[in-house]
């Protein structure tokens, strides 16, 4: 296990978790409470002894491109930074990518603010993994609320609906 934390399946952990990654559980996941003033990702790693490269950080960007916007995930371990002008505005075709507010974050994924993850993201959504991520061995991720975190397979968010594997960090 990752950390100093309680590990339990997310399958008994459902309270934990934010309803759209409740309804999305994979076997593979695991489940537990932290303290929700201690989320951020460098706090959250410092307090509980996860590796900054076991850690995974989600991002939702809106890209713009003729008055359309489309929403997509970017997963980069807490060691990267996403490369959203670059590799992110090309991929997706946009003319424009920038993070999505805070709000329209929050109320398209049925997530909190500091813990959205790819896993229940809305059907349709594009999630760019990074290949570190997958090449990490387990990560810990967002659990879609704040007073928890997943720790699941990086390989495993490859299979999620809409994910694409890509170098997105930036070098």
């Amino acid at each position: 296990m990752v950390g100093n934390l309680e590990w339990i399946p997310a399958e008994e952990g459902r309270a934990l978790l934010a309803a759209p990654v409740a309804a999305a559980i994979g076997t593979d996941m695991k489940v537990a409470a932290i303290d929700p003033e201690l989320a951020d990702t460098a706090t959250f790693c410092e307090r509980y002894e996860v590796p900054l490269e076991s850690s995974a950080n989600c991002v939702v960007v809106a890209a713009k491109r003729g008055g359309e916007v489309t929403y997509a995930a970017c997963m980069v371990l807490a060691t990267d930074r996403a490369d959203v002008n670059g590799v992110v505005r090309k991929h997706l075709g946009a003319r424009k990518v920038s993070f999505a507010p805070m709000d329209e974050a929050t109320s398209l994924t049925g997530m909190e603010y500091g813990g959205i993850t790819p896993v229940g993201l809305p059907d349709g959504w594009p999630i760019l993994v990074d290949e570190a991520v997958v090449a990490a061995g387990d990560v810990v991720i967002g659990s879609g609320l704040r007073k928890s975190k997943v720790l699941l397979p990086g390989k495993s968010l490859a299979d999620l609906p809409g994910a694409e594997v890509i170098s997105l960090a930036q070098k």
